[in-house]
């Protein structure tokens, strides 16, 4: 039996990825328990073993992680998906309240109606959110709310002003026990009286445009919260999580990203940092600006984080370039992009591809500091297409939101190139009587799936000699096999998938009734 542990000293992390269990692990084990100069044991954040059975149920499993792997062999591999730049939706600026310096925005899908956040003033003391609406996601309007006044006006969309006015993050709560007058929940920051730190307050609305304070105190007060601090209900936790923004030292150091539970979106318990482990089980240490961590909606079971990673100590411009009319301001040298992780809940955050996931790209002002920060939410935007948007030349006028699309769960992939390979997947236990798969192959490519038992062996009438080759490009295509068995013979049982591909990617699979 395989377990995967990994311990902590200080801001060194050892992970242990692959300890066959035996008598001699015990003791070793205890004394990483016993011994002072270990900070954290991280023992849950992925228990997993090779003997180990994975409970997929009737889960969407994506393959943005190696979870479910037990091995890959010949020209399969795992292939991370950059989306595609689908252009600009939304210009800052278009109004005299707007700067664009508009960092920490968000945008949510709630029953046909796309809802847009952004920070359209940053003062660190009296900034300003506002809202914007789209039918599509792409073409986006200002409502003139009458809520808080601008240079003496109430024609405007600001929704927030002052507390949370830096840095507001909400998002639509699912939790079947949410109160209507808090359908909308949020994080947002206020300033200490003495202006030397900030302080997490809770927010709550019932139709995410008109917004007050759940309560007068902050519900987080230890922490560098000078960031996007994004929270969300979990079905699967059965709990409210929130990742914010820490620091290594204190307020010094690398950011860091740490998480906390709470059961009703006032009292939280802070659990600690969340490591970032690379795919050969070594603690990565990049700074994550924004974490932008949630469920995905088509598989709440993953929390997937479209993060902004920040690189100081290069600068593409220097001191007064004029660019687009605006004289450049070198306040901090650095450059960031948009990478993308993963997590299951713990304290640790899966990366499995170090790649950027979306590159600063053509263009000088993309090269700026802060800009290329994401959107908190991805969201469908069409029958076989989701979206992120990103925050795209920050502090030039030209500063704007930018769409960019991918398929239905085209985060990441089984890859298979020209020579065939295959993948075999752990002990899993599903429910169903059918299995799909969100799949795209060349004219020459192919997918095949067998059905095996615990120990490896072909069950009969899913053997790979009882798949026809499956060809094509389908986001819910229906594997079948020639036998006259049913699936549902083996729900509830332990069974293993062999992918046999060629020339092919494999998205996701789920077992449906």
């Amino acid at each position: 039996m395989t377990y995967f542990f990994a311990v902590r000293r200080g801001r060194n992390l050892t992970a242990i990825k692959k300890t066959v269990w035996s008598p001699r692990v015990a003791p070793l084990l205890a004394l990483l328990l016993l011994s002072p100069a270990i900070e954290t044991v991280a023992l849950a954040f992925s228990v997993v073993s090779k003997g180990n059975v994975c409970q997929v149920g009737s889960d969407r499993q994506l393959f943005v992680d190696s979870w479910l792997i037990d091995s890959m062999q010949g020209g399969v591999d795992l292939k991370m998906h950059s989306p595609v730049d689908a252009g600009d939706v939304f210009a800052f600026g278009a109004e005299p309240w707007e700067t664009p310096y508009a960092g920490y925005s968000t945008v949510i899908y709630d029953e046909g109606t796309y809802r847009l956040y952004y920070r359209s003033n940053h003062g660190l003391t009296n900034g300003a959110y506002s809202y914007a609406e789209s039918p599509d996601g792409i073409h986006w309007t200002r409502p003139i709310l009458h809520l808080h006044e601008f240079d003496g006006n109430l024609e405007n969309n600001i929704i927030i002003k002052g507390d949370g006015g830096h840095s507001f993050s909400p998002f639509l709560d699912t939790n079947p026990a949410a109160l209507t007058a808090e359908r909308y929940k949020a994080l947002g920051l206020r300033r200490t009286a003495d202006g030397t730190r900030w302080l997490v307050m809770a927010f709550g609305s019932p139709d995410g445009i008109h917004w007050q304070l759940l309560q007068d105190d902050p519900v987080m007060t230890e922490g560098a919260f000078d960031s996007q601090n994004v929270s969300f209900w979990s079905e699967r936790e059965g709990c409210y999580v929130a990742y914010y923004r820490t620091k290594s030292g204190g307020d010094t150091g690398l950011r860091e990203v740490s998480r906390a539970t709470s059961s009703d979106f006032r009292n939280w318990t802070m659990e600690g940092k969340v490591d970032q482990i690379d795919g050969n089980g070594e603690c990565v240490l990049e700074e994550i600006y924004i974490n932008q961590t949630a469920p995905y909606y088509r598989a709440n079971q993953i929390y997937v984080a479209t993060a902004a990673r920040i690189v100081f100590g290069r600068n593409a411009l220097q001191e007064g370039d004029d660019v687009g009319g605006a004289k450049y301001e070198a306040k901090y040298t650095a450059t960031s992009d948009a990478v993308l992780m993963t997590t299951r809940g713990g304290l640790v955050y899966d990366r499995e591809f170090m790649e950027s996931w979306i590159r600063p790209g053509l263009g000088i002002e993309n090269w700026s500091n802060r800009s290329n920060y994401p959107l908190l939410g991805i969201v469908p935007t069409g029958e076989n297409e989701m979206s992120v948007y990103l925050i795209r030349e920050y502090g030039f006028p030209s500063c704007g939101i930018r769409r960019y699309s991918m398929r239905l769960d085209g985060f990441a992939s089984v890859h298979a190139g020209y020579e065939q390979g295959e993948l075999l997947t752990k002990p899993m236990v599903y429910t169903g009587n059918s299995l799909r798969i969100n799949y795209s192959t060349s004219s020459a490519g192919f997918i095949k799936i067998e059905v095996q038992d615990e120990s490896g062996t072909a069950i009969e009438g899913f053997s790979l000699d009882d798949c026809p080759e499956i060809f094509g490009d389908r986001i819910n295509g229906l594997v079948a096999w020639t036998s006259d068995h049913s699936l549902s013979e083996l729900s509830g049982t332990t069974v293993r998938l062999r992918i046999v591909m060629k020339d092919a990617d494999l998205y996701s699979f789920k077992f449906v009734q």
